[in-house]
């Protein structure tokens, strides 16, 4: 087991006949943040249900502190806070009241982070949950989290309904607040521009497979996007073994390829294919998980 709070082996789901993924293998290190990145149906709130409990995988198992999801104990469970998609509350409540009772359920209680950002939300004391919006609510779910002081925290599209710039400053308090109490954080979001500020590594699925799995800033680094234009048309590079995704218009090409430019170009010119105006293209975590999984 080592130091990982989440050890996923061998995991296996079906819906039906529809399979989702097979021998699917997560680790998760205490203390980093890992996000999930996936197209919608690569099984990302699946992996999510499994961790919680609420789905029983076809084979495989996932340990969360060494004890199988499907069977924690009360002791374990006390240390994971789950968001799901959804943010369920007592809308009748207003926020001072609804931490006062979440208040009673949880051992280690800790009402600072709660409030804290409560007051970035700039929210009254006796605002009735049912008067917020989705981004609020949201905040307020994510805030009773935070105060339950869990080890691990397990948030599904923890961003839906916020604005950019909320979502910043909550995505900035959130990795403060890991790395000064160590939590562990597993994650995923359909923004991918707040995983990028978030995450220490990268787990990107596709249908069935994992693409990658590694450190977000090595990802970035060896993953590249090559830019040039061909005289002839009607090449295609796309069962190069190199390359990651093709993506070609008329006469211009990009390439995705974990190779370096002195790769690339030598391959060019060892099959004689002649081009101009080849040039590296920077890119962010969203251009670089589209151009691992393909913009369809």
């Amino acid at each position: 087991m080592g130091n990982n709070a989440i050890e996923c082996n061998n995991l296996t789901h079906y819906y039906g006949n529809k399979m989702v993924y097979e021998n699917l293998n997560i680790h998760v290190k205490e203390g980093s943040i890992l996000g999930l990145l996936g197209k919608n149906g690569t099984g990302k709130t699946t992996t999510i249900n499994i961790l919680n409990g609420f789905l029983q995988p076809r084979n495989g198992e996932c340990l969360i502190y060494g004890e199988n999801s499907q069977h924690l104990t009360p002791a374990t469970k006390a240390r994971i806070g789950f968001l799901i998609e959804g943010h369920i509350q007592y809308a009748f409540m207003n926020i001072h009241q609804i931490e006062k009772f979440y208040s009673g359920f949880y051992k280690r209680w800790d009402k600072e982070p709660y409030w804290e950002l409560m007051s970035k939300l700039k929210v009254g004391k006796n605002q009735k949950i049912s008067t917020m919006s989705c981004g609020q609510r949201s905040q307020v779910a994510l805030g009773l989290i935070l105060a339950q002081d869990p080890d691990l925290l397990i948030l599904d599209d923890f961003s839906a309904g916020l604005d950019p710039g909320y979502r910043r400053l909550f995505i900035d308090y959130l990795r403060e607040y890991a790395k000064t109490k160590r939590k562990t954080i597993f994650t995923t979001s359909h923004i991918i521009q707040d995983m990028e500020r978030l995450i220490d590594d990268v787990l990107i699925m596709d249908y069935n497979r994992v693409l990658a799995q590694r450190n977000v800033h090595e990802f970035m680094r060896d993953f590249k996007q090559f830019y040039f234009e061909v005289e002839a048309p009607a090449i295609n590079l796309s069962n190069e073994e190199f390359v990651a995704n093709f993506e070609k218009i008329h006469n211009k090409i990009e390439i995705y390829t974990y190779e370096s430019e002195k790769f690339v170009k030598g391959y060019l010119k060892k099959k004689g294919i002649a081009h101009t105006n080849f040039k590296k293209i920077e890119m962010g975590l969203e251009d670089a998980f589209i151009g691992l999984t393909g913009k369809y």
